[in-house]
């Protein structure tokens, strides 16, 4: 038996089934990063000396990571549009420069980390640290995570495309919004932490 609404929306809310989902699923991560945006703007505002965050980050890395990022969610796009445009193979290559643009993101910042570590400096080193490595951290595993949606995607999922195609482009669309939203996320850590 088939689930309805999964390539067709549904009459009552215009959307198929998983962007339904999907969209459900984001509310709930705004509000676990909200939650945690809000408190850093708590205790920054309660604090009576706060670090700034340029002068203890590598900002440089950080905006190569952002610049990273933004490039991942165009690719992200241009492979969900090569699937509305029936070129599969087009799909693969953005796919994966998607999936390669997410390694050098996690690469740049695996060093960052290190470098911290290396100079003894830990989330137990100040609640200032202590923020940093929980929000990017967390936001790591987000995109640990949308690397392997898309790399399931860009490969064993892929075969989906012969016998569903409109299916398996909503899938695509799906992790698009999932990675959109993991990129928004960097660009309100980055200038929060890194520049204010």
């Amino acid at each position: 038996m088939e689930i309805p609404y999964t390539a067709t929306a549904r009459p009552d809310t215009g959307l198929y089934n998983g962007k339904l989902g999907i969209w459900l699923f984001l509310a709930s991560e705004v509000m676990l990063f909200g939650a945690l945006f809000s408190s850093y703007i708590l205790l920054r505002v309660g604090a009576p000396v706060w670090p700034h965050g340029s002068e203890l980050l590598n900002v440089p890395l950080a905006t190569i990571n952002t610049v990273v990022l933004i490039s991942s969610s165009v690719t992200m796009v241009m492979s969900w549009a090569s699937l509305m445009m029936k070129d599969f193979s087009k799909y693969r290559m953005y796919m994966g420069f998607t999936i390669l643009l997410s390694f050098v993101f996690l690469v740049i910042k695996y060093f960052e980390y290190t470098s911290k570590f290396s100079h003894d400096i830990f989330p137990s080193t100040s609640t200032f640290y202590a923020i940093y490595f929980t929000m990017t951290g967390l936001h790591g595993l987000h995109v640990i995570g949308g690397i392997v949606v898309n790399a399931y995607l860009w490969g064993p999922g892929n075969k989906m495309w012969k016998s569903d195609p409109q299916r398996f482009t909503n899938r695509v669309e799906i992790a698009g919004l999932y990675w959109h939203f993991v990129d928004l996320v960097w660009i309100f850590l980055f200038p929060v932490l890194y520049l204010l």
